[in-house]
């Protein structure tokens, strides 16, 4: 009962926050300058992050100065509250926002349009030589295989993955879902990794504090390189700064000594997730920014199921390489996959821009560098 409770809870999770980042964020801010959007995702986020930094504190204090079925009644209580808190906000937005008013409006004559579309369609008739007969086009009657395959292929499932390809930014998206197939963060599979090693629980609390921490610092920095960088190079510098703190952790595999290996893996990951929620963020913006507004929930959606794909996979790795001795291999797993993430994030922005850099600033920057530079005969 309590696992059905908490896939109901996560799924409800996952559509208010599929629903306000790709569709009533962009809807709020419309007729505001961009830097609104940009701030509202950064709030939205450090909402999350706050909430899943503060749960897991609260629950150990209670669990460990009341009892875990203390526990378990505060939050069944507190989410009982929230629900309704949440309804009572969502229907004030509704409301108080009329640009959601008009959107909705302009969603429902679109759905009008395409019925009536569907309807008033013409059905081919061509003449079949040696009959008299019309022939309306239908194909003969076909096998159950085929029936099946042509319903798939009609399905809305098939629909809503045929237009997330489609997009502009599908190859930002990919490499955005690319990156929930890791174990290099601070879930059940690296925990118990460092709990083996011998690394003390509340050691690891506080990694996983500073983590979050770190996080959080994330939606404070990204609205002000995005005002300079622009949305897709503030990806770019975001998700290699994220992949040079992984180096860390790939180093920590070929340290002796397993405690500094542990702190090493520890805070290479801790270090990462400033560049890894600034990515997250870039590639949010470029969604709202570049996604069509009658696309525009259909591609969130998609987004969220490719990451609980990948999410999944990651654990169903774990399943396979299961002895704690080969987390290494999970290791350079997770670090190809962020690195294959990365050169496809550099593909779409190379494919956009037509250059990476500005070769010319780098030339510049040289020179300036040896002006400064004493030369031999002063030294």
């Amino acid at each position: 009962m309590n696992a059905i409770l908490c896939i109901v809870s996560y799924l409800q999770h996952v559509f208010l926050l599929a629903l306000l980042a790709t569709n009533r964020a962009v809807v709020m801010s419309e007729g505001h300058p961009p830097a609104v959007l940009t701030k509202m995702n950064s709030v939205i986020r450090g909402i999350d992050l706050s909430s899943k930094l503060l749960s897991p504190v609260i629950t150990g204090l209670i669990i460990s100065f009341v009892s875990l079925k203390a526990s378990a009644i505060t939050f069944a209580a507190w989410a009982t509250i929230t629900a309704w808190v949440e309804y009572w906000l969502f229907i004030s937005v509704y409301s108080g926002v009329p640009t959601i008013t008009r959107s909705n409006e302009r969603r429902i004559l679109r759905s009008r349009t395409k019925q009536v579309e569907g309807r008033d369609a013409p059905v081919s008739v061509s003449i079949v030589p040696g009959t008299e007969e019309g022939y309306t086009g239908n194909p003969p009657s076909r096998t159950g295989i085929l029936v099946i395959l042509d319903r798939i292929s009609k399905s809305s499932f098939v629909g809503a993955w045929r237009i997330y390809f489609n997009q502009e930014v599908v190859l930002p998206g990919v490499s955005l879902a690319l990156l929930f197939f890791t174990v290099l963060s601070f879930g059940t599979l690296m925990t118990a990794t460092l709990q083996w090693e011998g690394i003390p629980t509340y050691i690891i609390g506080i990694g996983r504090g500073i983590s979050a921490t770190v996080g959080l610092a994330a939606t404070l920095v990204y609205p002000l390189m995005q005002s300079r960088l622009s949305t897709l190079r503030t990806g770019l510098w975001s998700f290699w700064s994220q992949w040079s703190c992984l180096l860390v952790c790939v180093g920590s595999i070929w340290v002796k000594k397993d405690k500094i290996a542990s702190y090493m893996l520890m805070a290479g990951v801790a270090a990462s997730r400033l560049g890894l929620w600034m990515f997250d963020l870039a590639v949010i913006q470029q969604m709202q920014d570049l996604v069509s507004e009658s696309d525009r929930c259909v591609v969130g959606g998609v987004q969220n199921s490719l990451q609980s794909a990948l999410d999944l996979m990651a654990y169903l790795l774990g399943i396979i390489v299961s002895n704690p001795k080969d987390f290494w291999i999970l290791t350079l797993i997770s670090f190809s996959t962020v690195s294959l993430a990365g050169m496809l994030y550099t593909i779409h922005l190379y494919r956009i821009r037509n250059h990476i850099f500005h070769l010319e600033k780098i030339l510049l920057l040289n020179k300036c560098l040896f002006k400064l530079l004493p030369s031999r005969g002063n030294v």
